[in-house]
């Protein structure tokens, strides 16, 4: 039986509330759960003191036989010092350009260089020519 702690939604539509929980892994997300080990609550102020409660000593006790938190409660718990902080990958930038694009924009810049020095090469020779 693996254990997780994790979080379990509850609320309304786009007023979120979540109990930090205990449960087994392959129970429902919102579904049965073993203990109640906090709270999180993201509509309150990030200073807030509603907005992130937990029983340290529950959550010490649930580690030790095992559990496991999520990624996301791991952060959480981090934060107050019960876990290490999880190894987080910086979240890719979607709106950067890809790979072809920059390609593309490379090329369209050499053209533009070379179509300039063009230019330039022959207001040079206009001039040599007017005097």
């Amino acid at each position: 039986m693996a254990l997780k702690i994790r979080l379990s939604r509850g609320g309304t539509k786009k007023r979120p509330y979540y109990k930090i929980v205990v449960a087994e892994a392959l129970s429902p997300r919102d579904g049965k759960f073993i203990e109640r080990l906090g709270s999180y609550n993201p509509m309150v102020p990030k200073d807030h003191a509603e907005r992130l409660t937990l029983e340290v000593e529950r959550i010490k006790y649930w580690i030790s036989k095992g559990a496991q938190p999520t990624l996301r409660v791991a952060k959480m718990l981090s934060s107050e010092g019960l876990v290490k902080a999880p190894d987080i990958r910086d979240q890719p930038i979607k709106s950067a350009p890809g790979k072809k694009r920059k390609e593309r924009e490379a090329e369209a810049a050499e053209k533009l260089a070379s179509a300039a020095e063009v230019v330039a090469e022959e207001a040079l020779a206009d001039d040599t020519k007017k005097e």
